[in-house]
């Protein structure tokens, strides 16, 4: 068994890979497997903490700021990634179907801080300007959460394939394949013990309470299967 753990996929090819290559892989299965998918659950499901009393208490920003330390950590591995892919072999490093994914994925991040960085104002009782992208839900602020949302989930998605394809590449070792394959069974279950408990809560009642004197409210929530209470 432990013979077979340690034999490649492809057992007429070699697993060999120079330091530089391997680092890549691990810092690109740590963003895109670990970090990413990590900081996407804070945000979607732990606006509201299990025991806060909301609507009493609002505005919790421990899952902002896990998301955002989880995002930021993510984008930092898969920087130093990209830098020793290229220290390897340069841009002809990544060919085929894992050096385009590879570009892809890297787009869609940049895409994603891009728009987390230009998401426009908050607003709210909470600022002396009340006013605000997000309070108000101004078009700039719709725009982002439909972007933000949608390309974070095609994002992980494609970070995934990336991943196999990179393993696939690489000529992997099977405990790597299992390893990957059963953490991200694990996320997956978690994602869905989590939504069927209804902890996908709207982003603008987790902040500023259910009352409909609150602009937002009037509007519909953003996302997937997010829970609004009434």
């Amino acid at each position: 068994m432990w013979d077979w753990l340690l034999t490649p996929i492809d057992p007429a090819r070699l697993h060999d890979v120079g330091g530089l290559v391997a680092w890549h892989g691990r810092l690109m299965v740590l963003a895109w497997s670990v970090l990413f998918p990590l900081g996407v659950i804070s945000a979607r499901f732990f606006k509201i903490l299990p025991g806060q009393d909301w609507p009493r208490q609002i505005d919790n920003r421990r899952w902002w700021y896990a998301h955002l330390s989880l995002q930021y950590s993510g984008g930092v591995a898969m920087l130093l990634a990209l830098i020793l892919i290229w220290r390897a072999g340069g841009p002809g490093t990544w060919s085929g179907a894992h050096g385009w994914l590879g570009y892809s994925v890297l787009t869609l991040g940049a895409l994603q801080f891009l728009g987390g960085w230009f998401r426009g104002s908050k607003g709210g009782p909470t600022q002396p300007e009340m006013r605000g992208d997000h309070y108000d839900m101004t078009p700039r602020r719709i725009l982002f959460e439909r972007a933000h949302k949608s390309l974070g989930y095609v994002a992980l998605l494609t970070g995934v394939t990336a991943t196999a394809t990179g393993l696939w590449t690489a000529n992997a070792p099977n405990w790597m394949w299992l390893a990957i394959a059963g953490w991200w069974t694990l996320l997956a279950a978690v994602f869905v013990t989590l939504q069927r408990a209804g902890r996908a809560f709207d982003t603008y009642q987790a902040i500023w309470g259910p009352d409909p004197v609150h602009p937002g409210n009037s509007r519909k929530p953003i996302g997937c299967a997010v829970r609004r209470r009434p």
